[in-house]
């Protein structure tokens, strides 16, 4: 935006919005600090890894991050709006938290078309080209139960990226994936990337944040610190 000062030389006037603002949020679960003073900036348009062990509170950050769960102190806010004060659940938002779940007798596309009709955002042919993305086909019609684990996490990704989402919060996901298919998800993940989609992936697999990633951060017994490692992903991209 411009504007015109007192002697009627424009003026550019830039406002920023991050993507993400975690500040100093802490959460509590029967007894046991979960998260503890969080402090986590995300700007649009970044892929940021978050690695750690089991219990260290990754996949309880994102939960918070998308509303899920409401810390108990400090903010979150995602673009611009708090959750819990200005939305209980940010719009543009799209998420894999604790693996699939689908309807085990239904197929992959009926199993998308029952979870779209949710929001009604999107058409049939925006569900098929998720699937294809993927690497899966629209046009099987074998039940859920009859996939491979590696193509129920396709299809799970599936469903985090159908509505083409702003933020995407993906939690191990290539964790079922051999060689080939996590290289396809992570190609796909990049060209979301460049799109301008926003996307915090929380992974056991070091290596695979590190050459993802932009930015890297290490989850250990509810403390979040800046990672020390040198992201690839300049170098990959």
């Amino acid at each position: 935006m411009t504007i015109n000062n007192m002697n009627n030389k424009p003026v550019l006037i830039t406002t920023s919005i991050t993507a993400v603002a975690v500040k100093a949020a802490s959460k509590k679960l029967r007894g046991h600090q979960v998260l503890s003073n969080i402090e986590l900036v995300v700007n649009i348009g970044e892929i940021i890894g978050i690695y750690g062990p089991n219990g260290s509170g990754k996949t309880m950050l994102l939960r918070v991050i998308s509303g899920l769960v409401l810390p108990d102190a400090g903010t979150v806010s995602v673009f611009g709006q708090h959750i819990g004060r200005d939305t209980e659940f940010p719009q543009g938002l799209g998420a894999l938290i604790n693996g699939p779940g689908f309807i085990l007798d239904h197929d992959g596309l009926s199993n998308l078309e029952l979870l779209a009709s949710i929001r009604n955002q999107i058409s049939k042919v925006d569900i098929r080209k998720a699937i294809e993305l993927v690497g899966l086909d629209p046009n099987d019609r074998r039940p859920v139960k009859a996939y491979s684990t590696g193509m129920r996490q396709r299809l799970g990704i599936a469903q985090a990226i159908m509505e083409n989402p702003k933020l995407l919060l993906l939690d191990e996901p290539t964790s079922a994936l051999d060689p080939d298919g996590a290289k396809h998800i992570h190609d796909l993940l990049r060209g979301l990337r460049d799109q301008g989609t926003t996307i915090i992936i929380v992974s056991h697999n070091q290596t695979e944040i590190g050459f993802l990633c932009n930015h890297i951060y290490r989850m250990q017994s509810g403390s979040l610190y800046d990672d020390a490692l040198n992201s690839l992903s300049d170098i990959q991209s």
